[in-house]
């Protein structure tokens, strides 16, 4: 494991010869700065100043959630690294540590160094340090990342509030329109290929709202659709979104992007009376589209009482 002591970073710890030793050097080498003091048993987290810990783990498993023919090595550690870490963003939270644990195949020795590149891309942008990992032989390539935040304020997707407006972040639908594309063996539209394979969390983003009092929070992983319910049924309220106004990528339309999934956008409530000041800064801060799509409210205005869903102008609940 990789342990962190503060500021006060040590050395990494000797290593004896050996195959495996070989493989974590070779990483070690590739993420330089972003590993810190490598070989011990159990990562040691300095101590918070304020704040509180946000945690989550999250797995990419090939022929799950990827294919080797849809995307590259480099490619598969960005986005998995990408999803995990988008769970911090989706809390207000920023990054502190992030533990890799790989399960790899013979046929994926040559692209490891590419896969860990990729990973090191997004530690790196969200100003985290890989502090710990797991090396492993196995059938099915995967990579496990479990990643450690602090936020001032942890925005979870239980509080939205009747009156509450509802806002995502970003252009939705890429993602789906990429996977539609390679399953009919087509090539997909560049901007939807890079939505999927190269998507950004949206840590800055994140903060902002949660500094607005966001009273609900999460990413966009499963479907705005999807998604929209988890946040209503946590919170126990609907949510009643407008599909006219979903911002949906080019050529695309809000049908498509109420499904398209692992978007890592972000999905939020946000008190009416601190829109204004949050889309001022967020103009100032940020060049992330910010839309208006919704609202929440005590239940469906057109099905009855019924908490824990999703309403839409055009039925799509």
């Amino acid at each position: 494991m990789f342990n962190t002591h503060g500021n006060d970073f040590r050395p990494h710890q000797p290593m004896r010869p050996g195959h495996e030793f070989d493989v974590i050097r070779m990483l070690m080498a590739r993420w330089g700065e972003l590993a810190v003091d490598i070989g011990d048993d159990a990562a040691v987290l300095p101590a918070m100043s304020g704040g509180q810990r946000v945690v989550s783990t999250d797995a990419c498993v090939e022929d799950v959630h990827f294919r080797r023919s849809w995307i590259t090595p480099f490619e598969v550690g960005g986005r998995a690294a990408a999803a995990a870490l988008s769970d911090l963003a989706a809390m207000g939270a920023s990054a502190e540590g992030v533990l890799v644990a790989l399960v790899v195949p013979p046929a994926w020795q040559e692209h490891l160094a590419a896969v860990a590149d990729g990973i090191g891309s997004q530690v790196r942008r969200a100003g985290g340090r890989i502090v710990g990992g797991n090396l492993s032989t196995g059938q099915t390539f995967a990579i496990t990342l479990t990643v450690i935040g602090r936020a001032e304020r942890p925005v979870s997707r239980a509080g939205a509030r009747v009156g509450d407006v509802v806002v995502v972040t970003g252009h939705l639908g890429g993602p789906g329109n990429a996977l539609a594309a390679w399953r009919a063996d087509r090539e997909p539209e560049p901007w939807a290929r890079s939505r999927f394979a190269a998507p950004m969390p949206r840590f800055a983003e994140g903060r902002l709202l949660a500094a607005a009092g966001a009273t609900a929070m999460l990413d966009i992983s499963d479907g705005l659709a999807a998604d929209a319910r988890h946040l209503a049924a946590a919170s126990g309220v609907w949510l009643d979104l407008d599909p006219a106004r979903i911002p949906v990528g080019p050529g695309l339309t809000a049908a498509s992007a109420l499904e398209s999934g692992e978007e890592y956008e972000l999905l939020a409530t946000i008190p009416p009376e601190a829109l204004d000041t949050l889309q001022r800064r967020w103009a100032a801060e940020t060049e992330v589209p910010l839309t208006v799509v919704g609202r929440v409210v005590a239940s469906n205005p057109e099905a009855g009482d019924v908490n824990g869903s999703v309403a839409g102008h055009d039925h799509f609940a």
